[in-house]
């Protein structure tokens, strides 16, 4: 009989902590999930999502709309840790244009690590590069590889020219060119 109500008394013990839990969302924190209640087809004009919902048992906040901000962000517009858009910046990102930590962009990226047409960062790889680590067509930085390069050990007329046609030139200007500005 003693054995049955300590076992009760643990149950019920239980069943307060587990309640507790539901209440503060197993440790997760609260999130944020707001909306907007018109956009175009399915896709509403704005959400952000950001945090834990415990009721649908997410650990993070996936927002999908025109203008996305969340833990993870898909939209025309997406700003988040993780995110997926035309215009995307966030932690890692990836779009037409991208900036962030690694960042991957059809027309443009710019990050720690980028790859794009234009990539712009501390290790990049593009059609035209600009970075500390370069590689492109059209390469500049403190160590760049590819066909037309502006480096600390080579400067190609050619590649001097791509970057003041494109304004890129106080970055790319070596010191040994006479481009560099001071």
């Amino acid at each position: 009989m003693k054995e049955r109500e300590s076992l009760e008394r643990r149950v019920d013990e239980l069943e307060r902590e587990v309640a507790a839990l539901r209440g503060q969302g197993a440790g997760w924190g609260r999130g944020i999930r707001k909306g907007a209640s018109r956009g175009i087809g399915n896709l509403p004009f704005y959400e952000i999502a950001l945090g834990p919902d415990v009721a649908r048992g997410e650990r993070r906040g996936h927002a999908k709309a025109v203008i996305a901000i969340g833990d993870v962000a898909t939209g025309v517009l997406a700003l988040g840790g993780l995110s997926w858009g035309l215009v995307a910046a966030g932690g890692a990102a990836a779009g037409v244009l991208s900036f962030g930590g690694p960042s991957i962009g059809l027309l443009c990226a710019i990050g720690g690590l980028a790859i794009g047409s234009m990539a712009v960062g501390g290790g990049v790889v593009g059609g035209a590069a600009v970075g500390g680590g370069a590689a492109g067509y059209y390469a500049c930085g403190g160590g760049a590889a590819g066909q037309h390069v502006v480096s600390a050990l080579r400067t190609d007329p050619e590649a001097l020219e791509f970057s003041r046609r494109h304004g890129v030139t106080g970055l790319c200007a070596s010191p040994f060119s006479g481009g560099h500005r001071r």
